[in-house]
């Protein structure tokens, strides 16, 4: 398993998928943050706009630091946006900042996969810490049950990014209809924010490849050890 040219023949894909979604968001966040939108609305000002639009109250919107750091967490029920995007009035900021609040909606809403991925969050996050080490320790005291339990715990995080895509798909589609229903942005603006949420989903999905990829290396590895 170690130094395995196999495990690149497996990996590579995904690692190259991944690269070129990062790369495409980069470059659409660039390109989108250039452009004012009509209204010179801030990306907090759009966040509120969303908020508003559905009908949900008492979330917070703070700003945070680094580059692209957005988020929304529900423990605090606050959205907190990053420096091009907090105060920004382009419209990759105000897609960004709507892209968060799309996901207080889903909370308050009570969003069944957002429910469903937040119950296995804590089995999730057993399994990704001893996945590993169940494997490699299963391989040299030749247990293949040990290994098989090790794929086991590996594939829960598999469906735990398996969840986080519709999730995120629906967050950025209530986002871009309440600009749209809001006026916030035009037809052709809420385009641009929807190309740049585009490519943001983009990484989620080569996330998720990737992790395929390595569970059928271990699903392989483990069949050959059999």
């Amino acid at each position: 398993m170690f130094f395995d040219p196999i495990y690149f023949l497996f990996v590579l894909p995904g690692l190259v998928f991944c690269l070129v979604a990062q790369g495409l968001v980069k470059s659409r966040f660039n390109k989108y943050s250039q452009i004012r939108n009509f209204r010179g609305m801030t990306g907090a000002q759009a966040a509120e706009a969303v908020l508003r639009q559905n009908g949900v109250a008492g979330v917070e919107i703070l700003p945070c630091q680094g580059n692209l750091t957005d988020h929304f967490d529900p423990k605090t029920n606050r959205i907190f946006l990053s420096d091009g995007v907090f105060n920004a009035t382009t419209i990759a900021a105000a897609g960004i900042a709507a892209h968060e609040a799309g996901h207080a909606v889903q909370y308050a809403k009570a969003f069944a996969p957002l429910k469903f991925r937040n119950a296995i969050i804590p089995m999730c996050n057993i399994g990704s810490r001893l996945a590993v080490p169940a494997i490699i320790l299963g391989y040299f005291l030749g247990f293949v049950g040990l290994i098989w339990l090790g794929i086991a715990l590996f594939s829960l995080a598999v469906v735990f990014q398996l969840i986080t895509l519709p999730v995120e798909f629906d967050a950025s589609r209530r986002a871009l209809a309440s600009l749209k229903a809001s006026g916030t942005l035009g037809e052709q603006e809420a385009d641009g924010a929807g190309k740049v949420l585009g490519a943001a989903a983009l990484t989620y999905v080569a996330a998720l490849m990737q992790s395929l990829l390595i569970l059928l290396y271990y699903i392989f590895r483990a069949n050959g050890r059999r």
